[in-house]
């Protein structure tokens, strides 16, 4: 008996000196421009600057989502948020039971994975049980002898947060950044999608100081891997989880929002595992849904089908496609709605909004703890700006855009209309169309429709079943969003449907046309009486746009204080108020209860309460 159970440590010693270790160094909210070996002359990031100049830099590197959760679901699990019903920040949502984590293939084939420390998986479950270690403690030194790991160190000084006043301020008095900042805010050089605010500025400058320190967090865990003698056997993965933290970035499908720094160190031991050559710029499109395939690729593990990414790198690399984009999309963040979807070769983007009669700005209350944020909306307010960046606050959005990110990198000239670029944008639509039908994508249901769609099933389960007529969803979906007054009759008819979701777009579409679909006023007013009180507001919602306040504001009130309302459907009511700038005219009843309805919730009804001023 001893001698086997020698022989089986024998040999799983063995086969641990055939795995690389894999180290992931993730930084928060950065987009690639803010690093000085992506290009920014004003930036001081030392550290990685010189892993970058031995390493693969990817230059067409995208976080799916531009918003944590969803991304990291994105991650874990290699498939798009949308394939799994993921896609709503922090919603929590019941994924397939037969989908595996790139972490349980991992430790299946031997490796000790440790993650310090942010899990925000948006996945219903306990995030911790993934890994051998999750803790701020979580190290790859305690592994088994001879086991090889996979540990993520996951660095939150640069979150968006760091630049709310207090956290800079705390910042500065820990030394992790200098009193005084090291640019001056007043001639540094302003993106040019930013207005040109004395607080933008600063908030600018600030981060410059924020990435420095957190540049020199990363020296230390490079430093550290050296000295435990490991960096000879072992591939690090930099990444930042998505763009930020200055306006227009987080939660934008903008480069700033999306498109992220990714360096990947692989030392002369694996270099076959790689077909780029160290210090080489790499312009292949990669995305988040692209890492858990390309870690079981490194690691020797066979291929997970359940997974829709590339892997771009180890024995099971596979090239890229000749149409090869990074897909991406962005549905609720925090307390705010509105469902965004889009494509990217590197150089061309195509976004669709499916919601077009909803804002711009904000996606989420909780940026209005940075000082830019505040200014950039006052300045608004006070009838200062004009262009992209007065239309950033103001309903209704465009449906499409189109962006030379090459020529326009801060992609403020919209393509959509222009003659030259119609093929394109043709093409890109059903590119995208093709995308979504390929995944089953779940955000054709609105959230508050999930448990009505899937019952007890997982939303993913239900979207991806035959009874679900996903084609004509999808067909009407961007028949709603097209904001075409020659669409009204097929509209008009869908609201007959006996499928919730059939009717939700079409009343949805109707709220688009605003206006122009007075000629379905009565039509709208029987939806009034549909069975589901999403699809009677979203009717009301329509006739408001049509010069029916009273009318549309009583049923909203009238449903907003059922008491059988969910979360959820509050939640999205509560949307439709603050979209129609009515905020004023939501009950006073509601208020009252929805303050004490809070952090265990989504969306967080009394975080949206007590940030309404914010509107008025």
């Amino acid at each position: 008996m001893k001698t086997l159970v020698c022989l089986l440590l024998i040999l799983q010693s063995a086969l641990a000196a055939d795995k690389p270790n894999i180290l992931w160094i993730v930084t928060e909210d950065n987009a690639s421009h803010w690093l000085g070996c992506y290009g920014n002359q004003q930036a001081k990031t030392p550290n990685l600057d010189r892993l970058a100049a031995r390493s693969h830099r990817f230059t067409a590197a995208y976080s799916n989502a531009p918003v944590c959760a969803v991304a990291r679901a994105t991650i874990l699990m290699g498939r798009y948020s949308p394939a799994m019903g993921t896609q709503h920040m922090r919603s929590r949502h019941a994924i397939p039971s037969d989908l595996k984590t790139y972490v349980h293939h991992l430790r299946s084939a031997g490796y000790y994975c440790t993650n310090a420390s942010k899990t925000d998986y948006n996945i219903a479950g306990n995030d911790k049980q993934h890994w051998d270690e999750c803790s701020s403690k979580a190290h790859y030194k305690n592994r088994p002898e001879g086991a090889p790991f996979m540990a993520i160190f996951n660095l939150t000084n640069c979150h968006e947060s760091s630049l709310f006043p207090p956290k800079f301020e705390s910042a500065r008095q820990s030394g992790f950044v200098p009193r005084k900042t090291r640019l001056d805010p007043t001639t540094l050089d302003l993106p040019g999608h930013l207005p040109d605010l004395p607080e933008v500025r600063r908030d600018v400058a600030r981060y410059h100081d924020i990435l420095t320190g957190t540049d020199q967090r990363i020296g230390g865990i490079l430093a550290q891997l050296e000295k435990d003698g490991l960096a000879d056997n072992t591939i690090i993965f930099y990444y930042g989880d998505h763009g930020g933290p200055t306006p227009r970035g987080k939660r934008y499908l903008h480069d700033t929002g999306v498109r992220i720094p990714m360096i990947v160190h692989v030392p002369k031991k694996w270099q076959h595992l790689s077909p780029f050559k160290p210090g080489q710029a790499v312009d292949e499109v990669v995305s988040f849904v692209d890492l858990a395939p390309t870690l079981l690729s490194l690691a020797g593990v066979a291929p997970d089908p359940h997974m829709q990414g590339r892997a771009f790198l180890g024995q099971n690399r596979q090239d890229p496609p000749q149409d090869n984009h990074a897909f991406l999309y962005a549905d609720r963040f925090d307390e705010i709605y509105g469902m965004r979807r889009g494509l990217t070769d590197g150089r061309y983007k195509y976004v669709r909004h499916f919601h077009p009669h909803l804002w711009t700005a904000p996606y989420s209350f909780y940026q209005f703890q940075q000082p830019g944020w505040v200014a950039w909306q006052k300045a608004w307010q006070d009838g200062k700006l004009s262009g992209v960046q007065a239309a950033l606050w103001e309903n209704d959005t465009v449906t499409e855009e189109l962006f030379d990110t090459q020529s326009d990198p801060w992609e403020i000239k919209n393509l959509a209309n222009d003659p030259a670029q119609a093929e394109r944008l043709a093409k890109m639509r059903v590119a995208l169309k093709a995308q979504m039908t390929k995944i089953r994508d779940t955000g054709l249901v609105p959230e508050p429709l999930f448990p009505v769609v899937a019952g007890d099933q997982p939303i993913a389960s239900a979207v991806s079943s035959d009874d679900f007529p996903f084609a004509e969803v999808l067909d009407l979906a961007f028949l709603a969003s097209a904001r075409d007054p020659k669409n009204l009759p097929a509209l008009e008819k869908a609201t007959e449907s006996q499928n919730p979701v059939i009717r939700f777009w079409a009343l949805s579409g109707l709220t688009t046309l605003g206006e122009k679909a007075k000629p379905a006023a009565d039509v709208l007013k029987l939806k009034l009486k549909d069975p589901l009180p999403i699809l009677r507001a979203q009717a009301a919602w329509a006739l408001y746009r049509l010069g029916e306040k009273d009318l549309a504001l009583k049923t909203l009130a009238t449903e907003i204080t059922d008491p059988d309302r969910s979360v959820t459907e509050q939640g999205y009511l509560a949307n439709i108020y603050m979209q129609l700038r009515e905020t004023k005219a939501l009950p006073a009843a509601w208020i009252k209860k929805a303050k004490t309805v809070g952090k265990n919730t989504q969306p967080r009804l009394s975080t949206l309460v007590e940030n309404l001023k914010q509107l008025e």
